[in-house]
């Protein structure tokens, strides 16, 4: 499929920086350049497009291949177009040792130039499916609160099945970890730090907090095993206390990473690190960080539609992985939603990202296969 790797390039030497990383005004910012291609790309190939307003000046992309007659199913495939930020020679692409380089290669213009490629597929060769609509939606800002998913869930949108563009291995996955960012703050005394008995060390009491997470809380959540994402996770990331040596701190906070499995929800997981430093004797306020609190996510292999992606897949169960991403918007907004793409999470948002070029032919494939079989 030379064509995808053609149309790969092409995105790749369209900067679409996600604005959050990069000062206002940035000619690297935003994604309306990649969705202006794809617009013209996709209106070429006979689909129709719209535009879609998700945020300020930021729109999805929306190109829909119609039936041959009445639509009664819909299939909807999203990736994102936003990327983290990158250095000049990043933004231009560079094929090596049967790999794409550059920036948003697998992270995931290559999930856009795959499905955009299997739906052109369909078109120019008349195998058009008889009663399913398919919506390619080319989303923003998933990088940062997925304002193009969440879009697409309040204008309505629904669909039989979604499939979110992002480097699985070319494995179909069925559930991801939800991210919960908590912050924790301990209280003390302030003191002169040649008495410091007169006080009360709010970084002292926050150090017997971070131990306690980072051991014993931790050694609890591995008790709790899902049969696709393994244990819940937490990980304290910023620590920030004190203003000067000689006085006892009287305030110190820390930021908290906590990994949900589905069927844990925000509320309860504060609620139970509340009482659990309770009863290990320990006291600190909690608060939800709202810039990061995404759900986890857990779609039935067993339904219809699902199970007939995943035979197009030549893949006989459902995986999970660990990163948060669109798919858990879509599917609390009605959608059953599955997560498959091109790439490895492991060379996303790195210095020299890439995709094997094999793995984009072959998800091309078979995404091509699957839209050939729909009704």
């Amino acid at each position: 499929m030379k064509k995808t790797v053609k149309l790969l390039r092409e995105l790749i030497a369209l900067p679409s920086v996600n604005p959050s990383f990069l000062p206002a005004g940035d000619p690297l910012a935003g994604e309306q350049k990649v969705a202006d291609f794809l617009a013209a790309t996709a209106a070429r190939a006979g689909l129709d497009v719209e535009f879609q307003s998700a945020a300020e000046g930021r729109s999805n992309l929306l190109a829909v291949l119609s039936p041959r007659t009445r639509a009664t199913h819909r299939v909807l495939l999203a990736p994102h177009m936003d990327t983290v930020n990158g250095t000049p020679n990043q933004f231009k692409p560079q094929t090596r040792d049967g790999k794409i380089h550059g920036r948003g290669a697998c992270d995931t213009k290559g999930s856009v130039a795959t499905m955009l490629q299997a739906v052109c597929e369909i078109v120019k060769k008349g195998k058009r499916p008889a009663t399913t609509e398919v919506v390619f939606a080319a989303l923003i800002d998933e990088e940062q609160d997925q304002a193009g998913s969440r879009a697409l869930v309040a204008n309505n949108l629904t669909a039989d099945l979604a499939i979110v563009g992002e480097p699985t291995r070319g494995k179909v996955v069925t559930a991801h970890k939800g991210s919960l960012w908590l912050q924790l703050e301990t209280r003390g005394k302030a003191a002169h730090g040649s008495q410091p008995h007169l006080g009360r060390n709010a970084v002292h009491e926050m150090a017997r907090v971070v131990h306690w997470l980072e051991t014993a809380y931790a050694a609890r959540l591995r008790d709790r095993q899902h049969a696709l994402l393994g244990h819940a996770t937490v990980s304290v990331g910023v620590i920030a206390g004190g203003s000067q040596p000689n006085i006892v701190p009287d305030r110190c906070v820390i930021r908290v990473d906590r990994r949900t499995l589905p069927g844990e929800t925000e509320k309860g997981v504060m609620a139970e690190i509340a009482a659990e430093l309770h009863r290990a004797g320990l006291q600190a306020d909690i608060g939800s960080l709202k810039v990061c609190s995404c759900l986890p996510m857990e779609t039935d292999p067993d339904l219809a539609w699902v199970r007939t992606f995943m035979r197009s897949a030549g893949q006989r169960r459902p995986v999970g992985m660990h990163y948060y991403c669109d798919a858990a918007v879509l599917a609390e907004g009605g959608i059953p939603s599955v997560v498959y793409g091109p790439g490895d999470i492991a060379q996303a948002h790195t210095t020299d990202e890439w995709v094997d070029i094999d793995s984009l032919e072959q998800t091309t494939r078979i995404l091509t296969g699957f839209l050939r079989s729909l009704p």
